[in-house]
C-alpha cells in the first residue's frame, strides 16, 4: 500500500494529510493529523441508486471514541452509549457544508465517517475531522464538486485567533467556524458576546485565508493520489412531460400560491391543491404515477421561485423584508418558574423554565471536556406541530441541533454562577410549525427568562432569512416561511440584542455564498431582529423584580476550603444528615462555596446555620450555649458546636466549691461557657465563672428570675467577635440575609 500525504501550515501548526495508510476498501479514506490529535474519515458509496426516494441519502457520522483521551467510558455499559451532544453537533457540521456539492439527482447512498482516534485538548477534532472529511471525498471516486476546508477563529481582548486551544475557546467573547472555498462561504456557526456585524464580516474574512490554504492542500493530494470518479446515474425528470403538466396546471398552482387562504400549514390552498393534483394526475397517467410526485415538486418549485424573481411576490402575500405578525405572552403556566408563549405567524412555541440546585446540573462528558453544566436548553418538535399523525421518538438530530443553537443564542446573556447560583433548564415546545421554529424558541427563551425574574444582560431575538437566485438575480427574504425554506436556496438563521449578534446557524443549497450575500444577510437580520425585540419589550420589557414564589431560594457561604471535610463528613455522613434534617440541598465547591438550596427561606437557613456552626473557629473569649455530652469526676464536656467538645473543670463549674459534678449539671443540660483556653493539641477548656455573675446581676437588675442576656447572638450560641473569613450569606441576588430577613414578592398578576 502505497501512502501519499501532503502538508498543510496554518499559523504555525501543521496538518498532515495521508491516504493509502489506512481503510483501503472505502471509496476514500484519510489520515489526518494535527500535533496529537489525530482524526481517520472515510468516504463510502453504494454501487447502485436507492429506489423509490426524491432526496439524496447522506449520512454524516462523527463517532468519538473514549480511548482517543485515554479513558474509559463511565457508566454500567462500557461500550458506551449514544452519541454524545457534541458528537450529534459535529455531525450536522460535516454534513451541512458537503451535501449542497453533490450532484442533483443523485440516490446513491453515501456515507462519510469521521472518527477522532487521539486528542490533545490544544487541537479539538471537529474542525480537523471536516478538513479529513472533505479530504476523503475528494480523493475518492465519489461525484462530489469539492474539497472545501473548514476553521474556527476566536477573539481574546479584540485580537483574532485561529484555531485556538480548548482553554483559549472558553475564555474568548467570540467563537465562529466558517467552512467553505475559494472565498465562498458553504457554512457558519457562530456562538458570540453581542459581536457587531462588521467586526464579525472580519472574523469570516480571517476564516477564509486559512481555508484557502487547505483548500490548495487538498488539491495536491488529489494530484498525487485521487480516484477518477464513477459515473453514477442521475434521477432527472421527462422535461417534455414536465412541460406538458405545466401546461396544465401552472396557472392553479400559482393562484394556490398568491392566495394561500387563512388556514395555513397543511391546509393552505396550496398544500391542499398539491394533494389533489397527486391524487388526479395518477389516475389520468398511471403508468407515470412514479414521476408523479417528483414532477409536482419541481413544478411548486419552479412557481414559488418565478414569482419571488419576475413579480416580487411571496407565497403569503407579504414584502420582502415583512415579518410575519408577532404575538407574546408570559407567565401563562401558574406553577412554572417562568413560562412563555412567542408566535410568528404559523409558527408558535411554548417555552419554560426550570430552576434548580447547582447539583443538578448536567454531567458532561466528551473528548473535549468533563464537568458540569448549568444551562440547558431542550427543543421538542411533536408531530401535532404540522398536523401530522407520527409516533413520539427521542429527539433526532434536528431537534438537537435546534436546541444548541438557541441555547448559544441566550448562553452569553446568562448571568454568571457567583450571581445566580442555579442551575437553569429551558424547554421549548413546539405547537405549530410554518418555518424558523428555532428562532422563535430563541425569542420564547428570552421571556421565559425575564418571566422568571432571572437577570439576563439583554433579551436576544432571531430571525432566518432567506433566498432566492438564479445566475442573474437574487432576492434575500426576511422571516422564511415553509415553502421559501423548502423551495429557497438559504436559511440564514441570526440571534441577537440590539447591541449585537450572539449566533449563527447557515443552511445553504447552493455552491457557497459570497462575501455581499452575507453582508446583505445580517444586515436584514439587524433590522428584523429590532422590531421583534419591540414587541417583546412590550410584554415584558424587563426581568421581573424576584423570582417565582415556587422557585427555589438559594443561600452561599463561603467557608475555609480547609473546613469543606467538617461539611461533607466521612462518605457523605455530615451533609447527608444536614439534607436530612432540614429538606435543603446542599453544593460544596473546591474553593469554600457552599450552595444551599431549598424550597423555602427558612429551610435554607436552617442548613445554613449547621453550615456555620460546623465550620465557626472557635475563639478565646468567645460564649456559647453548650449541650453536655458527659460528666466525669474531674469535670463535665460540653459540646459547644456540632463536633466541638471543651471541658469544664470541676473548678470552672460554679463560683463556690463544687463537690460533685452531678450537683451541678447532668448528660443532656444546656449551659452557658465561655472559652478561656485553646491548646496547641487543640484541646478546649471552658468556664461557668464570670457568666453565672452576669446572671444574677441581670436578674436584680430585671426585678425577675429570668436572664435576659444583653447580647442576644451569644444567648444563641453566637460571637460577639466577628469572623475573619466572611461567611456571609447571599440571596440569589447578592443580597445579604444578615442584617434583615429578605422579603420574597410575589409575581404581579397578569
Amino acid at each position: 500500500m502505497t501512502v501519499k500525504s501532503v502538508e498543510i501550515d496554518l499559523d504555525g501548526r501543521t496538518i498532515l494529510l495521508e491516504t493509502g495508510r489506512v481503510a483501503g476498501q472505502a471509496n476514500g479514506a484519510v489520515f489526518a493529523t494535527c500535533s496529537d490529535t489525530v482524526v481517520i474519515a472515510t468516504a463510502c458509496m453504494s454501487s447502485t441508486p436507492r429506489e423509490g426516494i426524491n432526496f439524496f441519502p447522506l449520512i454524516c457520522d462523527y463517532e468519538e471514541r473514549k480511548y482517543a483521551v485515554g479513558r474509559i467510558p463511565g457508566g454500567f455499559v462500557k461500550r458506551g452509549g449514544r452519541p454524545s451532544e457534541k458528537a450529534i453537533l459535529t455531525s450536522r457540521l460535516i454534513d451541512r457544508p458537503i451535501r449542497p456539492l453533490f450532484p442533483e439527482g443523485m440516490r446513491n447512498d453515501v456515507q462519510v465517517i469521521a472518527m477522532p482516534l487521539s486528542m490533545e485538548p490544544d487541537v479539538p477534532a471537529d474542525t480537523i475531522a471536516l478538513v479529513a472529511a472533505s479530504a476523503a471525498l475528494a480523493v475518492s471516486d465519489i461525484p462530489w464538486n469539492g474539497p472545501i476546508g473548514g476553521v474556527r477563529v476566536c477573539r481574546f481582548g479584540g485580537e483574532l485567533v485561529l484555531n485556538p486551544a480548548l482553554d483559549q475557546i472558553k475564555e474568548s467573547d467570540m467563537e465562529l467556524i466558517v467552512a467553505g472555498a475559494d472565498g465562498k462561504t458553504m457554512e457558519i456557526e457562530l456562538e458570540a458576546d453581542q459581536v457587531s456585524e462588521s467586526d464579525l464580516l472580519l472574523a469570516i474574512d480571517v476564516a477564509h485565508s486559512a481555508i484557502n490554504k487547505q483548500i490548495e492542500g487538498i488539491r495536491k493530494l488529489v494530484e498525487i493520489a485521487g480516484k477518477p470518479k464513477a459515473e453514477v446515474p442521475l434521477i432527472t425528470v421527462d422535461l417534455d412531460f414536465l412541460e406538458e403538466i405545466d401546461a396544465q396546471i401552472g396557472d392553479r398552482i400559482d393562484e394556490a400560491i398568491r392566495n394561500p387562504g387563512e388556514a395555513g400549514g397543511k391546509s393552505s390552498s396550496a398544500y391542499l391543491l398539491k394533494e389533489e393534483l397527486a391524487v388526479s394526475l395518477a389516475l389520468e397517467y398511471p403508468e407515470r404515477q412514479s414521476e408523479i410526485d417528483e414532477i409536482l415538486e419541481k413544478l411548486f418549485k419552479r412557481h414559488v421561485r418565478r414569482l419571488v424573481l419576475e413579480e416580487g411576490a411571496r407565497p403569503d402575500g407579504r414584502a420582502q423584508d415583512e415579518i410575519r405578525p408577532v404575538s407574546c405572552a408570559v407567565g401563562l403556566l401558574p406553577r412554572v418558574h417562568g413560562s412563555a408563549l412567542f408566535a410568528r405567524g404559523q409558527t408558535q412555541v411554548l417555552t419554560t423554565l426550570t430552576l434548580g440546585s447547582l447539583d443538578e446540573s448536567q454531567i458532561i462528558d466528551t473528548l473535549e471536556e468533563d464537568g458540569l453544566k448549568r444551562f440547558m436548553h431542550f427543543y421538542n418538535f411533536p408531530p401535532f406541530s404540522t398536523g401530522e399523525v407520527a409516533p413520539l421518538r427521542a429527539p433526532g438530530r434536528r431537534e438537537v441541533g435546534h436546541g444548541a443553537l438557541a441555547e448559544k443564542a441566550l448562553r452569553p446573556m446568562i448571568p454568571p454562577q457567583e450571581e445566580f447560583p442555579y442551575t437553569l433548564l429551558l424547554t421549548s415546545e413546539v405547537l405549530e410549525s410554518a418555518g424558523s421554529t428555532s428562532m422563535a424558541a430563541t425569542c420564547g427563551c428570552s421571556l421565559a427568562l425575564m418571566d422568571a425574574g432571572v437577570k439576563i444582560k439583554a433579551p436576544v431575538a432571531g430571525i432566518s432569512i432567506g433566498m432566492v437566485s438564479d445566475e442573474h438575480r437574487r432576492v434575500l427574504l426576511t422571516d422564511i416561511a415553509d415553502w421559501e425554506d423548502f423551495y429557497g436556496d438559504i436559511d440564514f438563521k441570526v440571534a441577537g440584542t440590539r447591541q449585537g449578534v450572539t449566533a449563527i446557524q447557515v443552511d445553504t443549497k447552493t455552491q457557497g455564498l459570497d462575501r455581499e450575500v452575507i453582508r446583505e444577510a445580517l444586515e436584514k437580520a439587524r433590522e428584523a431582529r429590532s422590531r421583534i425585540l419591540d414587541i417583546m419589550e412590550e410584554t415584558i420589557p424587563e426581568p421581573r423584580p424576584s423570582l417565582s414564589p415556587y422557585a427555589p431560594r438559594v443561600l452561599v457561604i463561603e467557608i475555609h476550603p480547609d473546613r469543606i471535610g467538617d461539611v461533607i463528613g466521612p462518605g457523605g455522613k455530615v451533609i447527608k444528615k444536614i439534607e436530612a434534617e432540614t429538606g435543603a440541598k446542599l453544593y460544596v465547591e473546591q474553593d469554600g462555596h457552599v450552595y444551599i438550596t431549598a424550597s423555602d427561606f427558612e429551610s435554607a437557613e436552617r442548613a445554613k446555620k449547621i453550615v456555620d456552626d460546623l465550620t465557626k473557629e472557635v475563639r478565646v473569649g468567645e460564649v456559647y450555649t453548650g449541650r453536655v455530652t458527659r460528666v466525669e469526676p474531674f469535670g463535665a464536656f460540653v459540646e459547644i458546636l456540632p463536633g466541638r467538645e471543651g471541658l469544664v473543670h470541676i473548678s470552672q463549674l460554679a463560683k463556690e466549691r463544687v463537690h460533685k459534678i452531678e450537683d451541678i449539671c447532668k448528660a443532656g443540660d444546656e449551659v452557658l461557657v465561655k472559652v478561656i483556653e485553646i491548646g496547641e493539641d487543640g484541646k478546649i477548656r471552658l468556664t461557668r465563672r464570670g457568666l453565672l455573675e452576669d446572671l444574677e446581676a441581670a436578674a436584680r437588675g430585671s426585678g425577675s428570675g429570668k436572664h435576659e442576656p444583653a447580647d442576644k447572638s451569644r444567648a444563641a450560641g453566637g460571637s460577639s467577635i466577628p469572623r475573619d473569613r466572611g461567611a456571609k450569606p447571599r440571596d440569589q441576588h447578592g443580597r445579604g440575609f444578615e442584617d434583615e430577613a429578605p422579603k420574597f414578592k410575589f409575581r404581579p398578576k397578569r
